[in-house]
């Protein structure tokens, strides 16, 4: 095997395109604690960029090698280096373990002890907590294990701030609840692997109807949430524009899964939804360094 070859498989260990998006919600949060009129400063983005990218990919890691058994017999996972053969099990855990240690102590003595704190929580609550006990414990995995998984946009804030502020947790409030309907378009298309693999995945337990009106349910909740940045100050009109715009498309997909037969529709509305929240956070951002308020518009009225 060449070396080029290896990397691939440890790069593709660690999940980059999950850790890419969670990231996206970090480095906002890194943004969105600043004043409009300044920037992050290198010497606290760059080891935080690190040391979280080096965390998730830890996680995403440690995720693969517990569910190597159940990667196996499901179709888009059947491929990942473990399953096939291409790394071992120790060679995966002393890559991730490495990842975790280089991580914590970048994140603890170069940027500061909360956001190592609270990044060891995500870590552990993702790698362990979900993966080994709450993934085969509860059709409400997802739910109580997206906590872990919504926390990165807090974890940007505190490493600029050092501070755990209401705006922050109310980031992740929108990706915890943004979580379900993602996840659980995902497991209608992939219901029968799930249940071959023998994980109580919400279609698998409760069936596929009562996961297309729970879909329903927690978009409808996600629409409300996302429009809290604007109601509580946070963010201006970009925002508020942006939100109800995706949020009335993703609306527009729930409903088609709940009512339509159509078998192309949940893996659209999985896909959506990646382009949802890397969109909205990306219009928090813009709102942020370029605000329209009533007023801004009000003067180019001349009013």
């Amino acid at each position: 095997m060449s070396e080029t070859s290896r990397w691939r498989d440890y790069l593709a260990l660690t999940k980059p395109g999950v850790v890419m998006l969670l990231m996206v919600t970090a480095v906002a949060g890194m943004f969105l604690a600043t004043n409009p009129a300044g920037m992050v400063p290198l010497r606290i983005f760059v080891p935080a960029f690190i040391g979280l990218a080096l965390a998730m990919m830890a996680s995403a890691a440690i995720n693969q090698i517990m569910d190597q058994k159940i990667d196996a017999v499901m179709e888009r996972t059947e491929n990942r280096p473990l399953v096939v053969g291409k790394l071992t099990p120790r060679a995966a855990i002393t890559f991730a373990v490495l990842l975790a240690v280089a991580s914590m102590v970048m994140l603890y003595f170069l940027v500061n002890p909360l956001t190592a704190g609270l990044t060891l929580f995500g870590f552990v609550g993702y790698a362990f907590i979900y993966t080994l006990y709450l993934k085969r414990a509860t059709p409400q995995n997802i739910v109580i294990g997206g906590l872990a998984g919504a926390i990165p946009p807090l974890l940007g804030w505190v490493a600029v701030t050092g501070e755990m502020h209401p705006y922050a947790w109310l980031l992740v409030l929108i990706i915890f609840v943004w979580t379900p309907p993602h996840f659980w378009a995902l497991a209608i298309h992939r219901r029968d692997e799930y249940a071959k693999a023998d994980i109580p995945m919400l279609p698998v337990t409760h069936g596929v109807e009562y996961t297309r009106k729970s879909v329903l349910y927690y978009t409808v909740l996600l629409f409300v949430c996302s429009l809290l940045p604007f109601l509580t100050g946070m963010s201006d009109l970009i925002y508020l524009l942006s939100a109800l715009v995706l949020g009335l498309l993703f609306l527009y997909y729930a409903v088609r899964l709940r009512f339509s037969e159509d078998p192309a529709l949940p893996m659209k509305t999985f896909g959506y939804s990646i382009t949802y929240l890397f969109i909205l956070f990306a219009a928090l951002l813009v709102d942020h360094y370029l605000p329209v308020t009533p007023a801004t518009i009000a003067g180019w009225l001349g009013v």
